[in-house]
């Protein structure tokens, strides 16, 4: 028997991690769970196990049969009161982005890993690809000298047709979105490059005529949203949520006393750019500037893996750092402590940002008195099934 015996719940974003989970032999997919019976049924080309529309009759078959994990791909602004019915149940969870989506949710995560005693982690993908892991290692050589500056630049847009086709209902999340909101591919690569931790967030959004232009459907017309941060070692960071400039790269950049490194942007590809000032270059560097290129190669079969695998290879090191924790025990980087605090980036960053950019605390959830300050905070733009439950806006307020 397989020792982690998983669960998939929705298969829209599932499906690469499905085809990932497949191919493992120390994991065997147990049963799979998505309301749409046509796209559930095209999984089992990838896939022979029970597939259900209902996620009670998912989760007690699952439990009959010994599963003890669970991969969350249900949609972005509901994945806290599933992973903590799945942890309750006995089994471990991976979570899709984000790990919660109010600030009260953040506590009960938390407070649910504690009680049970089960495990958590993000399915964060971004700090994953070649030219970001090589990123990390350049940081965490030293030759950048002390930390004073990142960012991560993640941008992702579509035509009207594309986006009206992703919001299949008025009150889908997609359409009510704040721009700061969906953070984890911006913020997760630095933290996990640089080991930091937000401690101060400044946000600010930016209102576009063109995605204003798609109101009848879509409600978060800002076309920009940035955060703004004080780490836990003194370095500043600025990053994107999920903003709709029209850009066409994500980008990451880190910068030291000594030297600055990046990757994606104009550079492109696995691409990474090293660059010390004259008085800083090393007497062995034969010029000021280096450009390598990042790949897996020295990843051996799972390196070659990975080079086939979706967004850049982070989809397949996600898999595999998952099994590295559910069976061996090994820490993941994106715990649940880290995961809460790149929500309550986005949360506050975008409260701070329909404040003219006020400066807020990020809250450490490890800390119980601060828990109690924040368990009753479920402050949400997203409306339920009904339309109702929305309390905080979900762009700037703007006139015509």
């Amino acid at each position: 028997m397989a020792s982690i015996r998983i669960g998939v719940f929705g298969v829209w974003r599932g499906e690469t991690y499905i085809k990932l989970l497949a191919n493992e032999s120390d994991v065997e997919v147990v049963c799979i769970c998505d309301k749409n019976r046509e796209r559930l049924d095209a999984m089992e080309k990838f896939v022979s196990c029970p597939r259900f529309t209902g996620f009670d009759e998912f989760l007690e078959y699952g439990r009959s049969q010994g599963m003890n994990a669970v991969f969350l791909a249900n949609y972005f602004n509901q994945h806290t009161p599933f992973a903590i019915r799945c942890m309750e149940a006995g089994m471990d969870v991976i979570s899709e982005c984000t790990a919660a989506s109010t600030l009260a949710e953040c506590v009960q995560l938390v407070e649910a890993v504690k009680r049970t005693g089960r495990k958590f982690m993000l399915a964060e993908n971004y700090p994953f690809s070649a030219a970001n892991l090589r990123l990390r290692e350049i940081v965490r050589s030293g030759e950048l000298g002390r930390l004073l500056y990142a960012e991560g630049e993640y941008n992702h847009t579509g035509s009207p047709e594309m986006l009206k086709r992703l919001t299949t209902d008025p009150n889908h999340w997609r359409g009510w979105l704040p721009r700061t909101y969906y953070i984890t591919h911006a913020l997760g690569p630095v933290m996990f490059m640089t080991g930091t931790m937000p401690k101060y967030v400044s946000g600010r959004a930016a209102h576009s005529d063109v995605l204003y232009e798609l109101r009848d459907f879509r409600r978060n017309f800002d076309g920009a949203g940035m955060a703004f941060m004080e780490m836990d070692n003194g370095m500043i960071v600025r990053v994107t949520g999920c903003t709709a400039m029209a850009s066409d790269y994500s980008r990451y950049r880190v910068v030291g006393d000594k030297a600055g490194a990046e990757a994606g942007g104009y550079i492109g590809g696995g691409k990474v750019r090293t660059f010390w000032h004259g008085h800083t270059k090393p007497a062995d560097e034969p010029s000021n500037v280096r450009i390598e290129n990042a790949d897996f190669s020295s990843y051996g079969e799972k390196g070659e893996r990975a080079a086939k695998s979706s967004h850049s290879g982070g989809d397949f090191w996600v898999v595999q750092r998952m099994i590295d924790y559910f069976r061996d025990g090994i820490d993941p980087f994106f715990d649940v402590y880290r995961s809460v605090a790149m929500s309550a980036v986005g949360i506050l960053a975008w409260r701070s940002a329909l404040h003219h950019g006020k400066n807020i605390r990020i809250p450490d959830f490890r800390k119980k008195a601060v828990r109690d300050r924040y368990r009753n905070d479920c402050g949400t733009p997203f409306p339920d099934g009904e339309g109702k439950g929305a309390t905080i806006p979900a762009a700037l307020p703007w006139k015509e």
